[in-house]
């Protein structure tokens, strides 16, 4: 499986995309290595407009559809250049300054943006072929995201009557071990590293304490612990959702504001 999620999705776009960036690079070395590099000099000035052009066409993306799929067509192409074009639009950047740190205020607004928008894109590559793996191969509950808490609470309920009328050892560990983790979600960004662990520290208590429960109390632990299976994939569910929910925000509004940093910029270079 770790191949396959590896593998990109689009081998012609990887391939372009790394041919560009090799040749782009070996062309920096020799120019650099023939004549001092500045950003404002022809090729530096040469590869700073690349990077614009391309960055201008990456933040057209969210308007694909009313601009009728103009100019890569399908989705497919259009998400495809969104992210090698970003990875290579910051490769532009850092030839554009001579792979040298910026000089100002300005400057590291722009560079710490241009940095921060294609990383957080590269991650949102990463959630998105990430979470509808794991969703898919280790779970079994499926729930929609504003549901989850109302499912929780109900689950806690049900809990609650299973429990009701059991052993004083079995009523005690309800109450001391059980309850708690049963109260509302549970968020918990461990989940997008693994749910395996996570998993197994919830279910141990439970065969640790099923030698000292009754005969008469064994099917009320597993319907309990078939309970707290259920709410750890609710649990889950939520995390791996919400993951999703936030990384947008977090890489939509700083490359809006890179987009906009990006015209003064110009605007300067240009006119001032």
């Amino acid at each position: 499986m770790s191949r396959s999620f590896l593998r990109p999705k689009c081998r012609t776009w990887f391939i372009g995309s790394v041919s560009v960036g090799t040749g782009s690079v070996a062309l920096f070395a020799v120019l650099a290595s023939s004549a001092p590099w500045s950003p404002g000099r022809f090729w530096g000035l040469i590869f700073g407009t690349l990077a614009a052009v391309v960055f201008v066409l990456d933040g057209l993306y969210p308007l694909r559809r009313r601009l009728m799929g103009w100019p890569f067509g399908t989705a497919q192409r259009w998400l495809q250049f969104h992210i090698y074009g970003g990875a290579l639009a910051l490769l532009f950047v850092l030839i554009h300054v001579g792979f040298s740190l910026p000089n100002g205020q300005f400057g590291w607004w722009l560079f710490g943006l241009t940095l921060w928008s294609v990383v957080s894109g590269l991650v949102g590559v990463w959630l998105q072929k990430w979470i509808p793996t794991v969703l898919a191969s280790q779970l079994s509950v499926e729930a929609l995201y504003d549901r989850i808490p109302e499912m929780a609470d109900r689950l806690q309920s049900e809990a609650d009557a299973v429990a009701r009328g059991a052993s004083d050892l079995l009523e005690r560990f309800y109450s001391g071990e059980i309850r708690p983790s049963l109260a509302g979600v549970a968020p918990s960004w461990s989940f997008l590293v693994g749910l395996a662990g996570d998993r197994e520290r919830r279910l141990t208590p439970f065969r640790n304490v099923a030698q000292f429960v009754s005969e008469d109390d064994q099917d009320r632990l597993k319907d309990l612990e078939a309970i707290v299976t259920e709410k750890f994939e609710l649990d889950a569910q939520y995390s791996l959702q919400r993951a999703l929910r936030l990384w947008l925000p977090l890489h939509l509004f700083p490359a809006i504001v890179l987009l906009g940093l990006l015209a003064v910029h110009i605007f300067a270079v240009l006119y001032l």
